[in-house]
């Protein structure tokens, strides 16, 4: 189990519009599939992304490597770029424990508020609390029920109470040592 993330060169946008988060959206699915990833949460953010994962037998670097390269290619090309579209090789956190994986989810779907690009997680449309919630269905690659199954949950609404109060009390908890 990762969290993982990845910055645009010298922390530049690696996406502009919905078109080019779409497409980050298509080519995460693809990968996830192709190499048998789980996604608990992710966000996609301006100039980075995250995502809190299980890897498959085929590994972690391989599928990072065959996300980044074509969508940077693909990024290029559209905008009439070259050179290195993310920064450094993409960060990467191994995970022992369930409450450590959940803590990185709600670190991810927290993002955007830390960011000041909303007040609330499910303001934020390119990350995966939405879902987690229920207020939307999950992008292609999101397993919300396992995400659901970790914050020790049987179904699906049980599942999107437990983890909005997981993720609510920590959002109140900064905001009180903010104050």
């Amino acid at each position: 189990m990762y969290h993982v993330a990845t910055r645009g060169n010298n922390k530049h946008a690696i996406v502009r519009t919905d078109v080019h988060r779409n497409l980050w959206v298509k080519h995460v699915t693809r990968i996830t599939r192709a190499y048998g990833w789980v996604v608990f949460a992710w966000c996609l953010m301006t100039n980075h992304y995250h995502l809190v994962l299980q890897i498959g037998d085929r590994g972690l670097s391989n599928g990072m490597r065959d996300l980044n390269g074509p969508f940077a290619r693909e990024m290029n090309k559209r905008l009439g770029r070259c050179d290195h579209w993310f920064g450094k090789r993409f960060w990467s956190e191994c995970f022992e424990t369930d409450a450590h994986l959940l803590n990185a989810c709600r670190y991810t779907d927290l993002n955007p508020c830390e960011a000041g690009m909303c007040e609330h997680p499910g303001e934020y449309v390119w990350g995966g609390y939405r879902a987690a919630v229920g207020i939307e269905l999950p992008a292609p690659f999101h397993d919300v029920h396992g995400l659901h199954r970790l914050c020790g949950a049987t179904t699906p609404r049980e599942g999107a109470t437990a983890y909005a109060e997981f993720v609510l009390s920590e959002l109140q908890r900064r905001r009180a040592a903010a104050a």
